[in-house]
C-alpha cells in the first residue's frame, strides 16, 4: 500500500483495488512504531487483525504498481527496504535491524516462516532499538486490556553460544557513524567465495551485484576516454566503465527501479542519453541524460515518457479516419542523430502478444517488427512508421523484435573507413541474439535488410545484444550469456557477458566477427605445438595447458576428416568433455555439450559455416571456467556455459573422427583474471 502525498493507493496481488485522498500529510520520525495486529496503540482498543503475515516491508518512498507487481515474498528485489520481516528464521525481529524492541500480546507466534496473530488481542508492536517514547512506555503494558510481554530473542548466555553473527538485513551507504564491522568481515567473505567458485568467470565480465535476472547489457556509449555500459538488475540499471575493454571500474547506478531495456547515445556536445522501457503508472519510453564528466549523476527527462503507452509496451492511436495504427513503446534502441534530428526504434514484443499470435493475425501484426520515431528536441516524439519489411523466408512468425542496436557498421575490424552497411541486432524471446545486415535509406527513413543471421540456434543462450561505434570507427557488441545454474541464489550472484566482439563487413557482403584484440593482455605465457598429424579416430591431449581459464589458437589444414576440432573441459577418462568441432559433411560449427557436467543446458548446438576449398580451419576457443566461446575463421562463432562437475574435467584433446586432419599450428596461453573478484 504507497503513500504519496495525500494518496493511498490498495494492491491486492500486484492489481489496484483502490484509492483515496487524506486530509492531510503525515511524516514519520525515528520514534514510531510498526504495529501488527491492534489497529492502534491505546489500551481500550478493541479492533485487532486475525491471520498470519508470511512478509512485511516498509519503503522509505511509495513504489509504481509495477514495482509492487514484481516483489517476490522473502526475496530481496533491487530495491531495498528500510524495514523488513520475512519471519524466516523463526524470530521476530526486523532483519534491518532498526526495530528491535519487540512486545507481544495473546498468542502471537511465528510458525512455518510466518508471523501467525491467531485471536482477538494477538499483536506484535515493534519500536526502533532505544528510541521508545514515554507514550510507548505508557501503553504498551496495557495494550488491548492484556498484559504485553517484551520479547528477548537470546538471553546474554544464549547469545554467547551463538555463532558469529551475520548481515541479513539492511545496511545503506547514507546510515550514519562508522562503517559497521560486520559489513566489512562479510565483503571480504562475499569476495573470497566469489573467487573460489568454481564457474564464475575470471575474465568475462560477471556481475557483482548479486542475483541479475535479467542481466541484459544496456546503454552502451563511448566518452572521455571510456567505454561505457550498463546492465539490468531487474529493474535497476547498473553502471560500468572501462578503458581497455577488460577491466572495469563501477558507477553509481544509473537508474534506481523502473526501467527495462533499452540503449545509449552520445550527443555532439558530450551529453549522454540513455532510452529506456519506462515502468509505472505512466509508461512508454523513457529518457535520461548525464552531462558530469565521469556520468555518474544521471537525470530523467521531465518530459517522459518519450512515447507514452496506451497498454502494456504498446501505443494504440485513433487516427482522422477512424483506423487505430498499433505501435510498439517498448525495449527501445539507442538514439542516432541524422540532418539535425533524432531518431529511435520501439520493439513489438507486446504488439505481438496482443494481436499477432492467432491463426487469422494480420501480417502486419506477425513476427518481427520495429517501430521508428522521431524528435528535433529529444521532448517531442512523432511516430515515423514501420523500419523494415519482414521476411518470412527467414524468421518465423512467433518471434518478435526487441533489445535493437542500429549502428553503421565499418568495413574492417580495425573500423575506418566505413562500408556503407548498417547493422541491426535484435532478439527474440523465443530464439534469442539475431541480425540483419543491409542499407539504411535515409531519404526514406527505411532500412533494407539484405540478409539475416542469427548469433544462438539451439536455445536463446546468446541473448539482449548491445553495441557502440568507438573514435576508431569499430562497431563492438556484448550479449548476455543467458543459462544459468539452477541453484544460483545458493551460489549469490548471476549475470556473465560473452567477450566483447568486433563486427565488421566481410568482402563477401556478409557479417564478420571477432573478439577484441585487448584481450591479448591477458595473455600469459605462450605454449605451441606444430605439425600435429591425427589419423582417424585418434587424439592428442596437450600437456600443461590451464584448462579452465585459457585461450587457443588452431590451425588445420589438409583435413578429410568428417569431424575435426577438439574436446575442452574433458576429464582423464572421457567422463566429462565439451565437443567443438567442424562437421565437413553437414557444413556446421558445432558445440556439444551434452556431456558437458552436472548443470546448464547439456545440447549440442550447430551453427552454419562452410569452409572453401583448400581453405584452413582456423579456430579461437576461449575457456572462462563455466564459459565456452569458440570462433571460426571470423565467420562464425558459438558462446555458451558448461558446469563440469569433476575436478579433473580440465583437459585439452584434439581429435579427428572419419578421416585424418593436420594441426599445423596450435598456440594456447593461460589467461589472467580481469574481474576484481
Amino acid at each position: 500500500m504507497p503513500y504519496q502525498d495525500k494518496t493511498v493507493a490498495l494492491y491486492r496481488n500486484g492489481e489496484q483495488l483502490c484509492v483515496y485522498k487524506v486530509e492531510k500529510v503525515c511524516s514519520f520520525s525515528d520514534s514510531v512504531a510498526i504495529v501488527f495486529g491492534v489497529r492502534h496503540i491505546k489500551p481500550d482498543n478493541k479492533n485487532t487483525f486475525v491471520g498470519a503475515t508470511d512478509d512485511a516491508r516498509v519503503y522509505d518512498r511509495a513504489l509504481t504498481q509495477a514495482e509492487i507487481k514484481a516483489l517476490v515474498p522473502n526475496q530481496l528485489s533491487g530495491i531495498k527496504p528500510v524495514i523488513w520481516w520475512d519471519f524466516e528464521d523463526g524470530k521476530l525481529t526486523d532483519k534491518t535491524g532498526r526495530f528491535t524492541d519487540l512486545y507481544v500480546t495473546g498468542n502471537t507466534h511465528v510458525q512455518d516462516g510466518k508471523l501467525v496473530l491467531p485471536s482477538d488481542g494477538s499483536s506484535l508492536i515493534a519500536l526502533p532499538t532505544e528510541a521508545m517514547s514515554a507514550r510507548f512506555a505508557e501503553f504498551a503494558p496495557t495494550l488491548v486490556g492484556a498484559k504485553a510481554t517484551r520479547v528477548v530473542q537470546n538471553s546474554a548466555e544464549e547469545k554467547k553460544a551463538l555463532p558469529p553473527p551475520t548481515i541479513t538485513g539492511h545496511w545503506s551507504k547514507s546510515d550514519p557513524g562508522e562503517v559497521p564491522e560486520l559489513v566489512l568481515q562479510t565483503s571480504k567473505s562475499l569476495r573470497e567465495k566469489y573467487l573460489e567458485d568454481p564457474y564464475r568467470p575470471g575474465y568475462h565480465f560477471a556481475t557483482v551485484d548479486g542475483i541479475a535476472w535479467p542481466a541484459d547489457p544496456n546503454g552502451a556509449f563511448y566518452a572521455n576516454g571510456r567505454y561505457h555500459l550498463m546492465y539490468l538488475r531487474w529493474q535497476t540499471w547498473s553502471h560500468i566503465s572501462s578503458q581497455d575493454l577488460v577491466h572495469w571500474r563501477h558507477h553509481p547506478d544509473a537508474l534506481d527501479g523502473g526501467a527495462w531495456s533499452g540503449g545509449g547515445f552520445l550527443d555532439t556536445d558530450g551529453t549522454a542519453y540513455i532510452t529506456y522501457w519506462m515502468l509505472g503508472e505512466v509508461s512508454g519510453i523513457g529518457l535520461a541524460k548525464s552531462t558530469d564528466p565521469s556520468f555518474d549523476h544521471w537525470e530523467r527527462l521531465k518530459s517522459n515518457p518519450a512515447v507514452k503507452s496506451t497498454d502494456f509496451g504498446l501505443t494504440e492511436t485513433t487516427n482522422t479516419d477512424g483506423s487505430v495504427t498499433v505501435t510498439g513503446s517498448a525495449d527501445p534502441s539507442n538514439i542516432w542523430k541524422k540532418d539535425g534530428k533524432y531518431y529511435l526504434l520501439g520493439g513489438n514484443v507486446t504488439v505481438l502478444n496482443k494481436y499477432g499470435r492467432k491463426p487469422e493475425s494480420l501480417a502486419k501484426y506477425t513476427g518481427d517488427h520495429l517501430y521508428l520515431y522521431e524528435s528535433a528536441n529529444l521532448d517531442n516524439w512523432q511516430y515515423k512508421g514501420e523500419f523494415y519489411d519482414r521476411n518470412p523466408a527467414w524468421t518465423e512468425g512467433s518471434e518478435d523484435d526487441m533489445c535493437p542496436s542500429f549502428l553503421p557498421l565499418p568495413s574492417s575490424p580495425e573500423g575506418g573507413r566505413p562500408s556503407g552497411k548498417h547493422l541491426l541486432l535484435f532478439i527474440s524471446h523465443n530464439k534469442g541474439c539475431q541480425y540483419y545486415l543491409g542499407v539504411y535509406d535515409t531519404k526514406h527513413d527505411k532500412f533494407i535488410p539484405e540478409n539475416h543471421g542469427r548469433m544462438t540456434w539451439r536455445d536463446t543462450t546468446m541473448f539482449a545484444p548491445e553495441a557502440l561505434v568507438d573514435p576508431k570507427g569499430r562497431q563492438i557488441m556484448w550479449a548476455w550469456m543467458h543459462d544459468n545454474p539452477r541453484e544460483e541464489r545458493k551460489i549469490g550472484w548471476s549475470g556473465v557477458f560473452c567477450l566483447p566482439r568486433l563486427l565488421w563487413l566481410g568482402a563477401d557482403g556478409t557479417l564478420r566477427m571477432k573478439p577484441v584484440p585487448e584481450l591479448n593482455m591477458l595473455r600469459g605465457e605462450e605454449q605451441s605445438w606444430q605439425d600435429i598429424s591425427l589419423a582417424a579416430g585418434e587424439t592428442k591431449r596437450l600437456e600443461n595447458v590451464v584448462g579452465d581459464s585459457c585461450e587457443l589458437e588452431i590451425n588445420i589444414t589438409g583435413a578429410t576428416a568428417k569431424r575435426v576440432g577438439l574436446k575442452v573441459r574433458s576429464s582423464l577418462a572421457g567422463e566429462e568433455e565439451t565437443l567443438l568441432y567442424y562437421d565437413a559433411e553437414k557444413k556446421e560449427l558445432v558445440f556439444d555439450s551434452t556431456k558437458s557436467g552436472k548443470d546448464g543446458r547439456m545440447v549440442v548446438e550447430t551453427a552454419p559455416f562452410e569452409l572453401a576449398q583448400n581453405e584452413p580451419l582456423q579456430l579461437r576457443v576461449f575457456i572462462d571456467k563455466s564459459v565456452i566461446e569458440v570462433f571460426a575463421n571470423d565467420r562464425q562463432a558459438i558462446t555458451r556455459r558448461v558446469y563440469p562437475g569433476r575436478k579433473d574435467s580440465l583437459g585439452i584433446v584434439l581429435f579427428a573422427d572419419g578421416g585424418q586432419a593436420k594441426f599445423n599450428l596450435v598456440k594456447a596461453w593461460e589467461m589472467v583474471p580481469s574481474n576484481p573478484y
